[in-house]
């Protein structure tokens, strides 16, 4: 069945060239994931805010391996884009910035980030979101970016206002987490803004 409008983005808009390393210009570089990344993402993972606020959990260096495979193929099949935040000067991991649930027809993303608890308090995923935003919105034309999180994560609603998302309201018990279901604000970029 045809659409009846043109498409935001048309397929293979991101897959015809390779996922791109993008400087923050303030020290960080969002790169793409490579396997030897797994130990810093595992360690990562075992911080107490992590389980807190994701909906996974890393049992071994092996199974984020695993899920950097999918992070790094996520690229060539255009349904989400993945990045390392790491230090610009000793590529050290400080944190992770995605685009998830993309609609390239639509033009449409959800924007997550989560920071290593070494880095957390510098600004890291705001930096990192902004210049994925600026990514996004600018470069690649994206139209809309939206970003969710628990109402009761404060540090990330934070980061969303400092990379310029309008809070456009909550989404009742939206996300099931180990603690029960969460509200979820709502906050959203659209290009021009």
């Amino acid at each position: 069945m045809p659409y009846l409008t043109t498409a935001v983005l048309p397929a293979g808009s991101l897959a015809q060239h390779p996922q791109p390393t993008i400087p923050t210009g303030d020290g960080l570089l969002l790169r793409p994931w490579r396997a030897e990344d797994a130990p810093a993402v595992h360690r990562a993972f075992q911080d107490p805010v992590m389980h807190q606020w994701h909906l996974r959990g890393a049992d071994s260096e092996d199974e984020v391996r695993g899920w950097i495979d999918e992070w790094r193929n996520a690229w060539t099949q255009e349904r989400a884009v993945q990045w390392a935040v790491v230090d610009a000067d000793t590529d050290g991991l400080r944190g992770r910035v995605a685009l998830r649930t993309m609609e390239l027809h639509m033009g449409t993303a959800e924007v997550a980030y989560w920071t290593a608890a070494a880095a957390r308090g510098q600004g890291v995923a705001a930096r990192a979101t902004t210049a994925l935003t600026r990514w996004a919105l600018d470069d690649m034309g994206f139209h809309r970016l939206e970003l969710l999180h628990a109402v009761r994560n404060v540090a990330s609603c934070r980061v969303a206002v400092r990379a310029g998302f309008a809070l456009e309201g909550t989404k009742r018990s939206a996300l099931l987490h180990p603690d029960g279901w969460h509200d979820m604000h709502l906050h959203a970029r659209v290009r021009g803004d």
